[in-house]
This record gives C-alpha cells, sequence and structure tokens, in this order.
C-alpha cells in the first residue's frame, strides 16, 4: 500500500508523526510526506524531525502564504500533479487547515482514497475558515478518524455512514507523551515556581485594538500578583507596539519570543494556569491537568470543557480576572483525561488503514 501524508503547517507534524512511525513498523506500507510550505516555520529544522523521529519532507511544495482562496488553489494545482505522479492508494490529511481541504479535493476529483485524521470537530462557526475545512473534508474522506465522542455524533448527524467513522484518540496527545521527558529537559532557565502562562494569536482579538489594549492591562494586573509570561506571536507583537507605548516587559509582563514546540510544552506542563486562543493547548492542558481559560466564544473541542480543564470565558476580560482569581484561591476545575487519550490513536489507525 502505499500513502502520502499532506501537511501543511507545523501542528500537522505533530499529528502526522505518530502515524508514520507506527504505519513504519507495516513492511507492506510504503509512506511519503508532502509538505504544501502553506506555513513557514523557521523552527522546523532538521533538530525538529530528528525530534519526532521521522524524516523532512519528500516533497515540498512551496505555495507560501496569500488568501484563502490564493492558497488553497496554489495547493489544488500543485498537489494534483503529485498525485498523478506518485499514484498513491489512500491520502491522509490532518487537521483544519487550507492544505487538508485542498488535498482532499484533489483526491476527490481523481478517485483516491481520503483518510481524515481529526474528523469530526465542530464549532458551529461559519465565519471561522476552518469550520469550513472541517466540514467539506468530512464529507470528502472515506475513512474518518477521530479524536472523541463529539466527533462521531457531529459526523452521524451530518449523513456520513457509521461504517466510515473510527474514534481512534488524540494523536497530539501521542506526541504530547512520548516528547515530554525531553521537553522537562529544555525548560527555560530562570522560571518562578508559580506563573500564568499566555499565548494570543487569533486575529478576532490581537488586530481589535481597544480589545488588545484592555487585554494588555488586565495582565498587567494579574502580574502584580502572579507572574506572567507570554511567549509572542510576531504578529501580536507588532499589534501590542502600536498600542503599548512602553519598554517590552516594564509593565510586568515578561515577553518571551516564540518557543519551539519542546520548550513551551515544557513551560505548560509546570504553569499554575493558561490563558490562550489557541486550539490544541486546549487539547494539551486537559491532558496534563492544567486549568486552561480560552478567549474564545466556542470551540470545535467540547469535550475539553466537558471533561477536561478548558473553561470557555470569551472576550469577556472579567471574566478572565475572575478566573484567574479563583484558580490563585485553589478553586481549580479538576478535569478528567478523555477516553482514548492514551497514547496509543497512531497505533489503532495504522492497524485499521492496514486491515
Amino acid at each position: 500500500m502505499k500513502l502520502i501524508h499532506v501537511v501543511g503547517a507545523r501542528p500537522n507534524f505533530m499529528k502526522a508523526a505518530p502515524v508514520y512511525r507506527a504505519l513504519h513498523a507495516c513492511p507492506s506500507v510504503q509512506q511519503q510526506i508532502v509538505h504544501t510550505g502553506q506555513h513557514y516555520d523557521a523552527n522546523m529544522s532538521d533538530i525538529f524531525f530528528q525530534q519526532l523521529s521521522i524524516p523532512a519532507p519528500d516533497i515540498n511544495l512551496q505555495v507560501g502564504s496569500g488568501s484563502h482562496a490564493q492558497q488553497t488553489a496554489e495547493i489544488i494545482s500543485r498537489f494534483e500533479a503529485v498525485v498523478l505522479n506518485e499514484k498513491p492508494d489512500i491520502v491522509l490529511v490532518y487537521g483544519d487547515v487550507n492544505s487538508t481541504v485542498a488535498a482532499a479535493l484533489v483526491c476527490a476529483k481523481l478517485g483516491v482514497k481520503i483518510a481524515h485524521v481529526e474528523a469530526g470537530l465542530r464549532s458551529f462557526d461559519r465565519t471561522m475558515p476552518e469550520e469550513i475545512n472541517r466540514l467539506v473534508t468530512d464529507q470528502l474522506a472515506d475513512i474518518l478518524f477521530t479524536p472523541s465522542e463529539d466527533g462521531d455524533r457531529n459526523l452521524v448527524r451530518e449523513g456520513v455512514p457509521a461504517s466510515k467513522i473510527h474514534m481512534v484518540g488524540n494523536v497530539m496527545i501521542d506526541t504530547l507523551i512520548r516528547m515530554l521527558p525531553e521537553a522537562e529537559k529544555q525548560i527555560p532557565t530562570g522560571l518562578p515556581s508559580c506563573y500564568i502562562l499566555v499565548t494570543l494569536h487569533r486575529p478576532s482579538n490581537v488586530d481589535d485594538v481597544d480589545w488588545l489594549t484592555a487585554a494588555h492591562a488586565m495582565l498587567s494586573e494579574v502580574a502584580r500578583e502572579i507572574p506572567v509570561i507570554f511567549p509572542i506571536h510576531p504578529r501580536t507583537r507588532q499589534r501590542l507596539n502600536n498600542v503599548v507605548k512602553q519598554e517590552a516587559n516594564s509593565d510586568g509582563i515578561r515577553l518571551l519570543e516564540p518557543l519551539s514546540y519542546l520548550e513551551f510544552l515544557g513551560m505548560q506542563a509546570h504553569a499554575t494556569a493558561l490563558v490562550t486562543d489557541s486550539g490544541g493547548i486546549q487539547e494539551e492542558t486537559t491532558y496534563l491537568g492544567i486549568p486552561c481559560i480560552t478567549l474564545r466564544e466556542n470551540t470545535e473541542r467540547p469535550v475539553t470543557v466537558d471533561v477536561g480543564t478548558n473553561i470557555l470565558v470569551g472576550r469577556d476580560l472579567g471574566r478572565v480576572r475572575e478566573t484567574i482569581a479563583q484558580t490563585l484561591a485553589g478553586n481549580l476545575k479538576r478535569g478528567s483525561i478523555p477516553p482514548l487519550w492514551d497514547g496509543h490513536a497512531a497505533e489503532r489507525i495504522a492497524k485499521i488503514l492496514t486491515q
């Protein structure tokens, strides 16, 4: 069986790596990794692939940035030639980026089987481009691997035959479990014993000047009680520099350059709480048992709220402040780990594909 993994951004590699390794143990499977180049990431060096124990991509389409339409169209055009040339039996797509839906469209047109890892997630917010990518990909996919029971329910409700759906668990947790011991060795020096860890990058948050100004003021207040550490995305840093006229870190917030996956994972594991608008962090904190305060109105990962440690607060900064205060007072949200988030999701995927 010939199989192609399509990845477009660093989080996709974190999901693809355990699946690649699990399939590598199957002599009948021939694998290739195609990187669309949707996101350029300087942290994806040779060391990055060595840490994941996977080879660097066999093919890089070097699509680069652009509007959603331009990027998706460019991936479709370039990936079609790869499929025609390589003639895979199955193409694996991951998550909800433009590369995922573009590759699925190509394969559907050419009659090549599609397997979607992380299928069935829904925010029910169609203003989010990722939601459109998820909906379209899941309608085209032949094999749908879900991370949690809500994914199964969503797909059945949308008319996907139950025979196509397989709940296998969360491949990101496979990577987290495998990498955590090494992450403990790469924690930046000089960390306080207790701290709030912050990440903000969504345009709906950081492009809102008034909201970002108020968020900065709120975090500055929190920093008087507990250190606030903020590895800051370049886009967020630019926006923050436009609204806050002072030297970095003079407000009590410790700004850091973007961290590697291992450095950030180690910091997560020791944080008092996370404040974020990320998707994957909601899952990681649920496994680690760390309270996660999510600055979004909805989440495509409701299991992290229903079962895990995630708390949705919308964009209400007062609720963020209140939730942090409750956490510092010892009123933590004590969640549990969802079923099958056990580090063996990729093995279940490999077994299904090879059978």
